[in-house]
């Protein structure tokens, strides 16, 4: 079919999912594209808490994008079948990720935004800490002209219907599976 017979979508939902790396490297990549095409994008961070390689670039991009980019960062670590990775409790990781959620949906239903990256939310929905519920309902209720995408493992299949663009990042290979800790600026 010629191009001339596709139509263009207003806005989309891409998800980066999978067990490979590269699903935030994709958000920040998209976010980059973004705001180079001189969109609002808002990158809000689900679950990492220390500082990382992509935290500091952000930081330092901001004074540029001053009325272009909002960074939220509300995660508590990882948190995986009951291993936290920090001294919080369930509870207040369940908290902080509510609370990134509510700046997450508002971001994606208010219009003020071409762009929202929900970076690890799947994640978070996985581990328990949200529910697939509001995961849907944010896919559901963002705005029209605001694009938004979802990162993490373990995307619900059951919402893979509700999502424009969806990539899978399978792992090949990675040192951590031979009890390598992860390389600063590569992994994080």
């Amino acid at each position: 079919m010629p191009f001339r017979d596709y139509k263009q979508k207003t806005s989309v939902v891409v998800v980066y999912t999978g067990d490979g790396k590269g699903k935030t490297t994709a958000g920040l990549g998209l976010m980059v594209r973004a705001l180079g095409s001189g969109f609002r994008v808002a990158f809000i961070q689900f679950i990492k808490n220390w500082d990382v390689g992509e935290h500091e670039f952000i930081k330092t991009i901001l004074p540029l994008y001053t009325n272009k980019l909002d960074f939220y960062k509300g995660g508590l670590g990882f948190f995986e079948a009951g291993e936290l990775s920090t001294d919080d409790s369930r509870e207040d990781h369940t908290r902080a990720v509510k609370k990134t959620f509510e700046f997450a949906y508002k971001s994606a239903t208010s219009g003020e935004y071409q762009l929202v990256i929900c970076d690890e939310i799947n994640n978070a929905v996985h581990d328990g800490l949200l529910n697939i519920a509001d995961l849907k309902r944010i896919i559901t209720d963002k705005h029209a002209n605001t694009s938004l995408c979802l990162t993490g493992r373990n995307f619900p299949a059951e919402l893979i219907g509700s999502v424009d663009i969806a990539t899978n990042m399978a792992k090949l290979k990675h040192h951590f599976d031979e009890k390598m800790l992860a390389n600063k600026g590569i992994d994080y």
